[in-house]
């Protein structure tokens, strides 16, 4: 693939006051806050959405499309970043979003919600990689961890809230509000990143091409692959035809993608991505970890509540509790790394986070709630540990004018880890499920079946079965990402040096300043 060359000279950070990087601080916190109430604040108001407009057969589009939108443009925005700064990009981001929030308010069919949740997508891929990238613009490295804590925060708040939220919204008011809400806190987080970010000025140099060809092919490969994980198993079998056809036309995209890229001046994914040993490795980590991430957020609720017998609030209280430990020990993680370095804190996470998902299949049946909350508290804290240094490690390792196009692979990639993980521990879910019930047994009918009162106990025990298995698998792929740390990562870190505050990172002109 081709070489990239910065489209961006001299200084490049954002240049700021306290106060006024406060007010940018807040407004990143705000556009969080807007991607990550989207992804759980719909989930409550589906009874709703298809009484009012029909569509149950493809409701679940609303959350693919979604997913696939923000993926797939999430290497585009990355490289736009890098070309043009990040405050156009997170703008232009931002404000999509936003028009698709109003028109998902003002859907007339299922089929059109689908359409303007795809386009809120598209903008929603802006919003969750220029923020990462403009954190670690913001501060220097002995300072994001700070900041990288305060976005997991929002992160873990919203997580909780949001279903919460959407009860609320549908009880009360209407469906559509879910949307409407994002509107004034979308104008707030606007106004503020229009009126407080401020980049320096680019030089006379012509700006770099943008590859518009290669971000149009990633956009398509990536849709066609995605598409067939996501409804593969779902809306059809794995071995059918529409699966196999959707497959192979993606290995074909992808060939494509390879020939565009590799004549492109400025690819929208540079080879230099995968050619880095330190990126390569927390993108294939960071892959797995949005794998395993699959096992509690898709199957512990379902787990709760057929095997454990819990409301759904109860229910909702065993998964959340990960989300009090993981900032808190992200937060920390910094005094760890700073002795033993980015990868062996990393390991150190991982690790411990293979051996809790290894316990999980140990719990006694039935049980009893506080078992894995248990083990999820501390799950939570091991991931904290794990993913926070391979983040602000990998973005310490760039400069500014590169390191849009860094974070933005390292989403990309736990993003796909998570769609393929859904689709492979559901098939794994299913094949155990139809084991132990017979060819009528699959999560939905087991869970329907649960709710009815007919054959609870086997419905238990198959339930517990089938989440056993997808955690024995999400152990396994923590443990791909500890060997990939392992042997793939350098011991330590290439870590450029930071000149002062709110400025870029620049090699030492001796080499990196330090590595850790």
């Amino acid at each position: 693939m081709g070489s990239t060359t910065p489209a961006i000279h001299g200084g490049a950070a954002p240049r700021a006051g306290t106060g006024r990087r406060s007010a940018v601080v807040a407004a990143l916190m705000l556009a969080m806050a807007l991607a990550a109430l989207d992804a759980t604040v719909v989930s409550t108001a589906v009874p709703q959405i298809v009484g009012d407009l029909g569509g149950f057969s493809v409701f679940s589009w609303l959350f693919s499309g979604y997913l696939l939108a923000v993926t797939v443009t999430l290497p585009v925005y990355g490289r736009l970043s890098d070309t043009f700064g990040r405050k156009p990009v997170l703008v232009a981001g931002a404000s999509l979003f936003l028009l698709g929030s109003l028109l998902c308010a003002s859907a007339w069919s299922m089929g059109a919600l689908i359409a303007f949740r795809i386009l809120q997508g598209l903008g929603g891929g802006a919003l969750q990689g220029t923020v990462q990238t403009l954190a670690a613009d913001l501060y220097p490295l002995e300072e994001r961890p700070k900041i990288q804590a305060k976005l997991s925060t929002v992160w873990a708040v919203s997580a909780v809230a949001g279903p919460g939220l959407g009860g609320v919204l549908v009880a009360y008011a209407d469906w559509r509000w879910i949307f409407l809400v994002n509107l004034p806190i979308g104008a707030v987080a606007l106004w503020l990143i229009v009126r407080h970010l401020h980049e320096p000025e680019r030089d006379a140099a012509p700006r770099a091409r943008v590859d518009w060809a290669g971000a149009v092919a990633v956009f398509v490969c990536g849709g066609v692959l995605l598409t067939a994980l996501v409804q593969g198993g779902v809306a059809w079998p794995w071995l059918s035809w529409p699966s196999i056809a959707l497959f192979g036309t993606g290995l074909a995209l992808v060939a494509v993608v390879v020939a565009v890229e590799r004549r492109a001046a400025e690819p929208i994914i540079p080879g230099w991505v995968w050619r880095r040993r330190t990126i390569a490795a927390v993108n294939l980590a960071l892959a797995a970890l949005g794998l395993l991430m699959v096992a509690p957020t898709v199957f512990l609720p379902t787990y709760a509540q057929s095997v454990l017998g819990l409301a759904p609030v109860a229910a909702g209280f065993v998964l959340t509790v990960w989300t009090v430990s993981w900032p808190v020990s992200a937060a920390l993680s910094q005094h760890v790394y700073r002795r033993i370095g980015f990868r062996n804190t990393a390991m150190l996470g991982i690790g411990a986070a293979a051996l809790i998902l290894f316990a999980f299949p140990f719990l006694p049946y039935p049980g009893a709630a506080w078992q894995p909350a248990l083990l999820m508290l501390l799950l939570g804290a091991a991931l904290g540990l794990f993913q926070l240094p391979l983040v602000v490690g990998v973005q310490s390792t760039v400069g500014w004018a590169e390191r849009g196009t860094t974070t933005a692979s390292v989403l990309f990639c736990r993003q796909t880890g998570q769609t393929i993980g859904a689709s492979v521990f559901g098939a794994v879910a299913n094949g155990v499920l139809a084991s132990r019930l017979g060819d009528a047994g699959d999560l939905d009918s087991v869970t329907r079946a649960w709710e009815s009162g007919t054959a609870p106990e086997a419905a238990r025990r198959a339930i517990a079965d089938a989440v056993h298995a997808v955690y024995l698998g999400a152990s396994c792929a923590a443990a791909l990402a500890f060997l990939v740390l392992l042997f793939v990562a350098p011991r330590r870190f290439p870590v450029l040096k930071d000149r002062a505050p709110l400025q870029p990172s620049v090699p030492d002109p001796e080499g990196p300043s330090q590595r850790r």
